[in-house]
């Protein structure tokens, strides 16, 4: 059933890991929602969509348009206020001033029978150090806790490891040299930092692969047995979970995705198989 299924991501990961079911719903079955993942549904909606338009607001900040014209396009309370925290952010201030900053840049590397995809917010590269920086709208700040076991964690610095040497003069990083943050629209001043390991790369690596070879040999999906995580999905209606979506703040913790995004691998960095 997975031989239709070529690449993997943090969120097709996280989902596994959460729920082996709604990953083979949702990456191999591919069928369409049938439910609302959070209650208001329209409000969850709207706050999507401007975090999407925020991610592309820095987007063009950071390939050089300046900020104050980049800011007349924040036309929602919530992106006006977003925006006056990125431009006042003490963490990101000189971000612009390095040479090398790689926005929305994607990265590929093979893993076992799949290839592992990611798509960064950005690589700001400088100081012989390379930091990954990933940008929330989240209504809640995250525990650093919650967020250094997510599989975005541990993939988006991995996988820098493995695939980012195009970005360093053709010589690969090591983890020591990698940093991420994710930084918080709505917590200017507590972003969370994670810095990296020779130890914790091995052991984020061996899990990828070992998580990999299980789902190219799974012939059977279960469903989870962590029945909270259903109040988030939108496929509990297959799976007879529950009817009421939960909150909204609290969901978008549990199903946060990266875009969704067409693969060329002629134009993202990979490492040779």
């Amino acid at each position: 059933m997975t031989e239709q299924l070529h690449s993997l991501s943090q969120s097709s990961l996280q989902d596994y890991y959460d729920c082996p079911r709604r990953f083979e719903l949702r990456y191999i079955q591919h069928l369409a929602y049938p439910a609302v993942e959070s209650e208001p549904a329209l409000e969850n909606e709207k706050h999507q969509q401007e975090g999407e338009y925020f991610h592309r607001l820095v987007q063009q900040h950071l390939i050089g348009i300046p900020a104050e014209q980049v800011g007349k396009l924040a036309n929602t309370d919530n992106l006006q206020r977003w925006w006056e925290n990125y431009v006042n952010a003490k963490d990101l201030t000189g971000l612009t001033d390095l040479s090398g900053l790689y926005a929305e840049v994607t990265l590929s590397a093979p893993l076992g029978k799949f290839r592992l995809v990611a798509k960064y917010d950005l690589i700001a590269i400088g100081d012989n150090k390379a930091t990954i920086y990933d940008w929330k709208t989240y209504r809640k700040r995250p525990k650093n806790e919650f967020l250094h076991i997510r599989w975005q964690t541990r993939v988006y610095r991995a996988l820098l490891v493995q695939a980012g040497a195009h970005l360093n003069g053709g010589k690969p990083f090591t983890p020591e040299q990698i940093e991420m943050v994710y930084w918080f629209a709505d917590f200017p001043t507590e972003p969370a930092r994670f810095v990296y390991k020779a130890d914790q790369y091995k052991r984020d690596w061996d899990a990828l692969i070992k998580i990999a070879d299980e789902i190219a040999s799974a012939s059977d999906f279960p469903k989870t047995d962590d029945v909270s995580k259903c109040s988030y999905c939108p496929y509990r209606s297959y799976c007879d979970r529950g009817i009421r979506a939960g909150d909204a703040a609290d969901a978008e913790l549990e199903t946060a995705t990266e875009e969704l995004f067409d693969i060329n691998f002629e134009q993202i960095g990979e490492i040779a198989f």
